[in-house]
């Protein structure tokens, strides 16, 4: 599994639910005259439908296991044991339970989706779960997302049940195994879900999706305040930025130490041209979070910039070394070793790299580059 703080930033898949956002309904935050219709269907019943391949699965490859050895082994065992080598980690984009099965991939929370509607078919008990592995963070163009992780757990809890309670995880972060946090219910999941699918939508500068996406993440669970984020994060890059402070704002009433609130607040007072208030915003910030993601990154680039390879790779260094599972702080390290002659560790900073991508396409990226070197070391 799997931040910039001067750019705008939103929340994927972030932690657990916390006290109601506020008294008042989420609708009033709402604006759907500003956005046009969305290019797909955005609805929670279609996360957990299983179609007709998932029934005859369940129907062939688990019922012949289930005799022998009970319903929650028997599902783990055809899902993921049998046929373990034929699902693979990809977080270019959260799917629901039928797109993870049909095309065999997916993130962690689109895999405890998938497991968790097998298992409501089975009428097994379902208990998701948060789980903690520090802050993790990443950055498509110029969004920064905080990533949370989410697992499961199956079956009853009851020590003589045939059906034991067994956790299910589909950890990315250096197939590393969290703490777990928080229980959270089925409406928190399926608003992760569509808060992925929001972030996803703004990846791509797809802002109207984005919009309904997050507007669906809010309404779901108006308790999960990364939707309330990544909305004021669409409000903003579409450039409705009284709709985004009131957003921000709504956010820092409940948890007034937000950072992604705070610093997304700041830079919309900016935009407004509260150049005063954004900077009080700004000095608080700098109080809760003297180094925040990214920020010796971003040293590393501008080093990069003027040529100043040896402190961009001092910079560079200092990120791997507080958050490691980032693809891009390895490669990075790796240009900057390469420009300063340092082929063995170029090499082993690609590696690295290569390891922790994010998605089959990345992954085959820093493969073709280390074949290059590869090469040309030959000749």
């Amino acid at each position: 599994m799997k931040n910039l703080t001067c750019l705008w930033l939103c929340c994927l898949l972030a932690a657990c639910a916390s006290a109601p956002v506020v008294s008042q309904k989420p609708e009033t935050l709402f604006h759907d005259a500003l956005f046009s219709a969305p290019s797909e269907r955005v609805d929670a019943a279609d996360i957990f439908t299983l179609n007709k391949e998932m029934q005859d699965f369940l129907d062939h490859d688990v019922a012949r296991k289930i005799i022998a050895e009970g319903r929650v082994a028997a599902l783990i065992d055809a899902l993921y044991e049998s046929e373990r080598k034929k699902f693979r980690y990809d977080a270019a984009r959260t799917r629901s339970a039928a797109e993870v099965f049909h095309l065999r991939s997916g993130n962690c929370l689109s895999y405890s989706i998938m497991t968790a509607a097998f298992a409501r078919e089975l009428r097994l008990p379902v208990q998701f779960h948060t789980v903690s592995f520090g802050e993790v963070w990443d950055r498509n163009e110029n969004i920064e997302y905080l990533i949370g992780h989410v697992n499961l757990t199956l079956g009853e809890q009851s020590t003589g049940s045939r059906d034991r309670a067994k956790t299910v995880d589909f950890a990315a972060v250096g197939d590393a195994r969290g703490d777990i946090i928080d229980d959270i219910g089925e409406d928190i999941v399926v608003a992760m879900y569509m808060n992925n699918r929001a972030a996803e939508a703004l990846a791509k500068n797809n802002l109207n999706d984005a919009y309904w996406w997050a507007r669906a993440a809010v309404e779901h669970a108006p308790a999960f305040t990364s939707s309330y984020n990544t909305l004021g994060v669409v409000y903003s890059k579409h450039r409705d930025l009284a709709q985004a402070e009131l957003v921000f704002r709504r956010v820092l009433e409940s948890e007034p130490d937000n950072v992604l609130a705070m610093s997304n607040l700041a830079q919309v007072l900016t935009a407004l041209g509260r150049v005063d208030e954004s900077k009080r915003i700004a000095i608080r910030l700098a109080q809760i979070q003297p180094n925040p993601p990214y920020f010796f990154f971003n040293r590393g680039l501008a080093a990069m910039k003027t040529g100043d390879f040896k402190t961009a790779k001092i910079e560079f260094t200092k990120e791997v070394n507080r958050a490691s599972y980032n693809h891009q702080f390895h490669f990075w390290l790796a240009l900057a070793n390469y420009y300063l002659g340092n082929m063995d560790e170029t090499r082993k900073q690609l590696t690295v790299a290569m390891e922790n991508s994010p998605n089959p396409a990345q992954h085959d990226l820093y493969a073709a580059k280390l074949e290059n070197m590869k090469s040309y070391r030959e000749r």
